[in-house]
Formats: structure tokens, sequence, C-alpha cells
């Protein structure tokens, strides 16, 4: 099977890039940013025509959609960066959708739990559970997921939440590095979900992949049964100030006694003492028991996701 990657120089295309070397399929990997050592295809998502294009030039029979414009803050205050949001994250969604529809291929895009957030949840969100996005990240979010099912096309959209992983900016990355250097550090601690080590949400696309290569052969005049909305994070719950400890106890358990600890003092404080431009969900726990059931997944807990990355960057230290 010939699948496309977008966004392919982020946390989620490394980790799939990572996995697709032991992978009989094809993968094409794009990005509109290059990044030196790694075999990278220029597509702007933004543009049909040139999506289009490539997915027939290629004979692509699937396509991951990892891109997206992430900075939750920056697009509530610059209105040009809410418009490269609105492309990135609703526009570009259904020019992916719309080339699958042609050629009558699977898209699977990866959305986030900031379409939810004004409610206050105390239970794990459903799929089914009506979005209520507070910022200008969420509605653009929730609207590329509205346009993807108003296509028509097959897919897979796997909403996600606290994504961390070895490569790029991202928080287990940058609280290593602070717990490290700083004497204290002020968490949040009402901000409540699960992290998601991006290794494993990508184990977990290609887990979809797999089974929809195998639906192929039966899908020539039906549709892909599996498709529709699923939620994807690891097992758990935890505040951003409990992952900040764990990432210094793990981190502290890992480099032993002969390395000087990281004696970081980390305080607990309120939503309120870091004032926003836009309001994050309070509670985006996910419940995956959908994706888990439908793809037979094994999902690791938190913790024991999070003692994996924290070995693979130590070592890079």
């Amino acid at each position: 099977m010939r699948i496309l990657v977008t966004g392919a120089n982020g946390q989620l295309g490394s980790e799939i890039r990572l996995l697709a070397k032991d992978s009989a399929d094809e993968y094409i990997f794009t990005d509109v940013n290059q990044v030196p050592g790694q075999e990278t295809v220029h597509l702007d998502i933004t543009d049909r025509q040139a999506v289009i294009a490539m997915v027939h030039a290629e004979g692509i029979q699937a396509i991951v959609n990892c891109a997206a414009w992430t900075n939750v803050d920056a697009c509530e205050t610059d209105s040009k960066l809410a418009e490269l949001a609105q492309r990135l994250n609703a526009d570009a969604p259904e020019n992916l959708a719309l080339a699958m529809k042609e050629v009558g291929g699977l898209l699977t895009h990866i959305s986030t739990d900031y379409v939810f957030g004004t409610e206050p949840y105390n239970t794990p969100c459903r799929e089914d559970q009506r979005g209520t996005p507070t910022g200008v990240y969420g509605r653009t979010k929730k609207e590329g997921e509205e346009r993807i099912l108003a296509t028509g096309c097959q897919h897979v959209i796997i909403r996600t939440a606290w994504l961390y992983s070895e490569f790029g900016k991202n928080f287990c990355r940058t609280m290593l590095q602070l717990t490290a250097e700083r004497p204290t550090l002020q968490v949040v601690y009402d901000q409540c979900g699960t992290p998601t080590y991006a290794l494993d949400l990508a184990r977990a696309i290609l887990a979809v992949l797999q089974d929809y290569k195998v639906a192929l052969p039966s899908l020539t005049d039906t549709a892909y049964p599996k498709s529709g909305i699923y939620h994807y994070s690891n097992l758990g719950v935890c505040s951003w100030y409990d992952f900040t400890q764990m990432i210094q106890h793990i981190a502290n358990e890992l480099v032993g006694m002969d390395v000087p600890q990281r004696e970081c003092k980390i305080m607990p404080c309120l939503s309120s003492q870091y004032p926003s431009p836009v309001k994050r969900p309070a509670y985006s726990v996910l419940d995956k028991s959908k994706i888990q059931d439908a793809f037979n997944l094994e999902i690791p807990y938190w913790t024991d996701s999070l003692r994996m990355c924290l070995q693979n960057l130590i070592s890079q230290i």
C-alpha cells in the first residue's frame, strides 16, 4: 500500500518515520519544512490542486495527516496566525479528504482534545460528546473534522492529547530541561488529562493502516466499515503538575546516584496564576474504549511510556 504522511518532520511524523522502516508498505513523507538528513518531499497541503496532483501521480491509497498549526496562544492574539490556523487545521484536511475521495482511499487525520473545553466534564470524554472549543485552535480543529465528514471520504479521525516525544519542542523535553536548571518551578494542577507518547500513537496509526489494508480487497463496492472518530492517548489521568513531578522522579532514577540529582522544587498552582489568551480544557481525559475494541489495541499506561521516552532522551545527553 502506498501511504502519504504530511507534517512528517514533526513529533508524530518522526515516530511514524522510524516505524515505517520495518513496514512492507511504501511511505512518502512530506512537509513544508525541510530537516537535514531527513528525506522529505515538499508539499503544501493548503494547496488543493498540489495535493490532488501528488495523490494521483504517486498512486497514494492512504494519507496520514500529522500536520497542524498548534501554537494555541499565538493564534488568539495574531490575526495572521489565526488565518494560518484556519488554513492548516480546517482547509487543508478538507483538501486531503477530497483527494482521498477521488481515489477511494483512506484519510487518517489527527485531531485534538481541544475540541472540548467549555463544559466541565468529569468523566472521560467520548467521541459522540458535543464539542465545545474555547479558542481559535480548538474551533479550527473541530471545523477540520466536520469538513472531512462532509466530503464523505473514508476516514479515521483520531483525537489525541498532551503529545510528547524525543523530537521537537514539547512539554516533556521542556520540563526535563527546566527541572535540571531551576531551583523552583510552578506548574498548574487544575488541568487534567493524559499524556500521549507519540511513538504509541504512531503504532496505533499503523495498526489502523494495516486493518484498512486487510479490508481493501472487499471494499470495491462498500466503504471502510471502521470509518469514524476515535480517541487515543495513553491510559490513566494526571495534571500537568503530576506529569512534571513524574518527569523529575523518573529522570533522577535513570541517571543514578553518580550524576547530580534534579532538586528542583515543583510547586502546584492554579491556571489563573498563569493568564492565557485562551481557556484550556480543565478536564480532557479521553475514553479510549472505541479504538481499543475496533483495532484490538493494547494501550500502555502513561508512566510506563514516559519512562521509555525519558530513557531515550537521557541517553542522548
